[in-house]
């Protein structure tokens, strides 16, 4: 069983660095939410919303929105890490 977050992670599963951010948010043991999005960016109307850009992954943590993986695993370990 993970740790609750309001930790959103807007990926695709083909993408190898959406794997990596999954990856480091299981071995944080973090519940968060996915949401997959389509292949074509034309398409990714939600993540331009949510972070004003289309590339994957998105990364919301309440106010804070990160659009890289790294950027994202840095943050994870040191907002979710076992020193937090």
């Amino acid at each position: 069983m993970g740790r609750p977050t309001d930790l959103v992670l807007y990926q695709a599963e083909w993408c190898p660095y959406c794997a990596r951010v999954r990856a480091k948010m299981t071995d944080l043991l973090l519940d968060y939410r996915i949401v997959n999005v389509a292949r074509r960016h034309d398409l990714r109307e939600e993540v331009r919303r949510v972070s004003g850009q289309t590339s994957i992954p998105v990364l919301v943590d309440g106010d804070v929105v990160l659009d890289d993986d790294d950027d994202i695993i840095p943050y994870l370990d040191r907002e979710y890490g076992k020193a937090a």
